[in-house]
């Protein structure tokens, strides 16, 4: 059934979603995942969280606040909105300044706050929580650990009033905004900030953004020679790819061991493709 407002008229909700410049994004994944691929998997992991929103029945748009240029064309090409963070004055004044952009052309437009970083993010299970959110005038979704929220929504006419960071379930429950409680919705609720994050991600099974890049940043050790500190590891795919001295004293390791799953950055195209960073994997 379609959901209707209080009117009866049906409801359609338009999505902001900010994301900081790439470079300064999930910061806390930096010992995992190394500041290269970090900014790689937090552009990833928008673009899995807009795929999924874009292609839900109650969502009419979606409205990316940032004012990073690759994200902005890597959004932009899977059909978002980009909007540049002219407030530049943290997260919640990028949240204010999107929905006042989408309700400047739709005054009465139904808006929800949708953080970045969900990448595994499931269709139906955002349509069940937009779907629980139709009426009231504003509501909120907790995250999986139950202090911040990952969604917060604003019916026509109701002011978005956004409160994320740190405790912001406590936060939004006491600006008036409805919890809402559902059983079955974790990927709306599974947010990534750390290695562990990361994990129960993977466990509920990212989109394919993340997967990619993933894969791209993981292997398993095949040789070592600890006479010289250098060897090969195995890609996903079983593509061996050398390492020499430099990359593995670049990971601080101490001995590898054949069989072990690694973390790598990689350099180069064709046969002078290497590794340049191998550690063990974390995530």
């Amino acid at each position: 059934m379609r959901p209707v407002g209080r009117n009866g008229a049906p409801v359609t909700w338009t999505l902001v979603v900010p994301l900081k410049p790439l470079a300064r994004a999930k910061t806390r994944l930096s010992d995992a995942a190394g500041d290269g691929p970090r900014a790689s998997l937090a552009l990833a992991f928008a673009q899995d969280t807009v795929d999924a929103a874009l292609a839900s029945r109650w969502v009419r748009g979606v409205t990316v606040v940032t004012d990073d240029p690759l994200a902005g064309r890597e959004l932009s090409a899977l059909g978002a909105r980009i909007l540049p963070d002219s407030p530049g004055r943290g997260l919640n004044a990028a949240l204010a300044h999107g929905a006042r952009a989408v309700r400047g052309e739709r005054p009465e437009a139904a808006v929800a706050a949708l953080n970045a970083d969900l990448p595994a993010l499931r269709t139906v299970e955002l349509d069940l929580v937009l779907e629980a959110a139709t009426g009231f005038s504003r509501a909120f979704l907790a995250d999986a650990a139950g202090v911040g929220t990952t969604l917060l929504s604003a019916a026509s006419g109701a002011e978005l009033a956004p409160g994320f960071g740190g405790p912001s379930r406590d936060r939004h429950r006491a600006s008036g905004a409805r919890e809402i409680e559902l059983a079955g919705v974790d990927s709306v609720r599974r947010d990534v900030d750390t290695a562990g994050d990361l994990r129960a991600a993977v466990a509920l099974g990212v989109g394919a953004h993340t997967r990619a890049r993933l894969a791209d940043m993981q292997g398993t050790a095949y040789t070592y020679d600890p006479e010289t500190r250098a060897g090969s590891v195995l890609l996903d795919d079983g593509t061996p790819l050398p390492f020499d001295t430099a990359a593995f004293d670049a990971g601080g390791l101490r001995m590898l061991r054949p069989g072990q799953r690694v973390r790598i950055e990689v350099a180069g195209e064709g046969e002078q493709r290497r590794v340049v960073f191998v550690t063990l994997q974390t995530f």
